[in-house]
């Protein structure tokens, strides 16, 4: 019973998700109250009906003491966790006992980041937001509401499998020597060529890597490209997932396995609406396949046709939205990027990020929102006053003037922007207007929302025409070039994605080691298929070391959420070890500190919603600002019948034999 639930302070319905046995219920429910002869509500309207309340009630508390409950329990068990951005309400919901509160929480943070790479900065205005997430359009809001329903469940599905989105780390593939001739080969080959050519409509090539399943094989960035963060590259890895959902049980099955099963289960399903009308009878007494149909049916069944989803053009690129850090120009979230997922074979993709022409329009709108959420927060603070005559307010004041202008220029609708901004200058700068005082808040807050507009207008996805993309014919040049260059790699990638690393020292089951600095992990595989034996087996005894890991990783968090960085807990036949420490970069260990423990209702420690390790890490350089600070961890899962002596020397020897594999430069 799981569901989750977007929703404004009006208790309008955003969107959501459920699983079958919450839409059951919700049914149920819903329909045991109607009187006989009337319909069943929508489910959508049930929905709002259940949650109304606690909307209700979560708006009120907030409007009469500044502050609400972030999570309860039912008489029934049910665990509710709420987490409010803006006017947005997050309200996650798990009844069969299978998610923790943390568990939702994450759950709801990992949402909000999905809707920023999707999106962007439109998520920073609510009414826009809004408009984005609820269309008018029944049609279009049903595609969007199950790409985001696609994406949470892929979500869920790889938190629940992968090691890598367990710990919230890239994981690689371990092979130096083709890791580095694929790079290469990227670098020459892929993204030269293409920023090389005058057919790139106006996109430039700024990252591309190849991605094993979930693993990464090869990552490239062009010399001008900003880095790539971890929480985007696990976001994105979600995406493809999405697009090209990894099916290792077809991978583990035999060739003859799969010729078998193909004669057994073919079946043919013919038209609801044949163009031909005759009917036609089979032998003995069977009934015509074709028949006539109902007009009402046949028009039920053509409105259910239009309102799957549809295959997406393979040469259309994703609208994504990365945050970017430009050498003498600073950071900027949420910034415009294409994706292109190019399958080379099942289980292994190219990705190519594209920067596009018109992205320096983004940067302007983040800076432009960045100085009116400092006027902002100094207004509220009773700060203004003095701002009037202030050369960075007159600064502001004439490159917005220049900026609009230029956007006039280049057939941008700025009529909304326009008139907001001469009502801001109109308040602020003349002297019959309040000034610089708390009566321009609302005059900043719709600033900020038709900055977003203008943002929206440039950048949506549903903006992409197929002139601003990279030719099909560049694409699937690009594909076959990396598919001739890892054709006889193909099948042992395959196979590397399962078997990644062993590692011998007597009595050790399983390690997770990861370079938080860099966002990776190292980890033998865990394969729970009944078809193929990983280095611990297959079947129950996958099934239960992996939950061992699973709970050593929850256990781990908890204690590092309380400040603790070594936890080692003998569990029955097993000893855990949990290990967080601070290297320079020659690999010397930095002394042990005391590092602040975390509030109960704070976001949860990971990288993908929230990068706790680049705050960590922050906090800790402090005390070594004349080097470069790194962070790793280790978690290993040993019997508990070897000393605990041994254990920790084997500890310690394990963290330096992988110190120099992760050094090699895929990020």
């Amino acid at each position: 019973m799981k569901c989750l639930l977007v929703s404004n302070e009006k208790a309008e319905v955003l969107f959501y998700w459920t699983d079958s046995e919450f839409e059951q219920r919700v049914q149920e429910q819903y329909g045991n109250s109607q009187e006989e002869g009337e319909r069943l509500p929508a489910f959508e309207d049930s929905i709002n009906t259940l949650f109304a309340p606690i909307i209700i009630s979560c708006s009120t508390m907030v409007d009469i003491v500044g502050d609400s409950y972030t999570s309860f329990s039912t008489e029934n068990n049910h665990i509710y966790v709420l987490h409010q951005f803006d006017e947005c309400l997050y309200i996650a919901v798990n009844g069969d006992g299978e998610e923790t509160e943390e568990d939702l929480k994450r759950k709801i943070c990992v949402m909000k980041k999905l809707t920023e790479v999707m999106f962007g900065m439109v998520t920073l205005s609510s009414a826009l937001l809004r408009k984005e997430l609820r269309p008018q359009d029944t049609m279009q809001r049903n595609h969007l509401w199950q790409k985001l329903r696609g994406l949470l469940e892929t979500y869920s599905r790889l938190r629940e499998q992968e090691q890598s989105f367990l710990v919230e780390a890239v994981e690689r593939l371990i092979h130096p020597t083709l890791c580095e001739q694929c790079i290469e080969f990227l670098e020459r080959r892929v993204v030269q060529q293409i920023n090389n050519s005058v057919e790139r409509a106006g996109e430039e090539v700024l990252h591309a890597f190849i991605l094993v399943h979930t693993k990464l094989l090869a990552f490239y960035s062009s010399r001008n490209a900003s880095s790539l963060t971890t929480s985007d590259l696990l976001a994105l890895i979600i995406l493809v997932q999405d697009l090209y959902p990894s099916d290792m049980d077809l991978d583990d099955a035999a060739p003859e396995e799969m010729e078998n099963s193909s004669v057994r289960d073919v079946f043919y399903t013919p038209e609801s609406s044949p163009p031909d009308r005759e009917s036609v009878q089979a032998r003995g007494e069977s009934p015509p396949v074709f028949q006539f149909v109902d007009p009402d049916i046949q028009m039920a069944e053509d409105i259910l046709k239009t309102l799957e989803v549809q295959t997406p053009d393979p040469s259309a690129p994703s609208r994504v939205f990365l945050e970017a850090t430009l050498k003498n120009e600073g950071f900027f979230p949420m910034m415009p990027h294409s994706m292109y997922c190019l399958p080379l074979w099942p289980g292994i993709t190219m990705v190519l990020l594209t920067k596009i022409p018109n992205s320096h329009i983004a940067m302007n709108v983040y800076v432009y929102m960045e100085a009116f959420v400092k006027l902002e927060k100094r207004l509220c603070e009773g700060h203004g006053a003095a701002m009037r005559g202030q050369p960075s307010i007159q600064e502001l004041r004439s490159k917005l003037d220049r900026f609009i202008r230029t956007l006039a220029s280049m057939d941008i609708q700025t009529s909304q922007l326009q008139n907001v901004w001469t009502d801001f200058k109109n308040k602020a700068f003349t002297r019959s207007g309040p000034g610089f005082t708390r009566d321009l808040l609302p005059s900043c807050r719709n600033m900020k929302t038709q900055l977003c507009s203008v943002y929206r207008q440039c950048f949506a996805a549903d903006c992409m025409s197929s002139s601003q993309r990279l030719p099909p014919h560049m694409q699937e040049r690009a594909l076959s070039m990396v598919q001739e260059k890892l054709m006889d790699w193909k099948d042992f990638l395959l196979v590397k994605s399962k078997r990644n690393i062993t590692m011998e020292f007597p009595g050790l089951i399983h390690f997770v080691y990861l370079d938080r600095s860099g966002g990776q992990m190292i980890a033998p595989s865990l394969n729970v298929s009944d078809r193929t034996a990983s280095e611990l087996g297959k079947g129950p005894l996958a099934h239960f070391i992996k939950d061992k890991v699973w709970g050593l990783v929850a256990t781990a968090r908890r204690y590092l959420q309380k400040g603790y960085t070594t936890v080692t807990i003998r569990d029955g036949d097993y000893f855990y070890c949990y290990f967080l420490w601070f290297e320079n970069e020659s690999g010397y260990k930095l002394e042990v500190i005391d590092i602040p423990s975390l509030p109960e209702d704070s976001a949860p420690i990971g990288m993908l919603a929230w990068d706790y390790y680049r705050k960590l890490l922050r906090y800790y350089s402090k005390s070594h600002q004349s080097e470069v600070v790194k962070c790793y961890e280790l978690l290993t899962v040993h019997l508990g019948v070897i000393p605990t002596e041994y254990i920790l020397q084997h500890c310690s020897q394990m963290a330096r034999k992988l110190w120099e594999p992760s050094r090699i430069p895929l990020l």
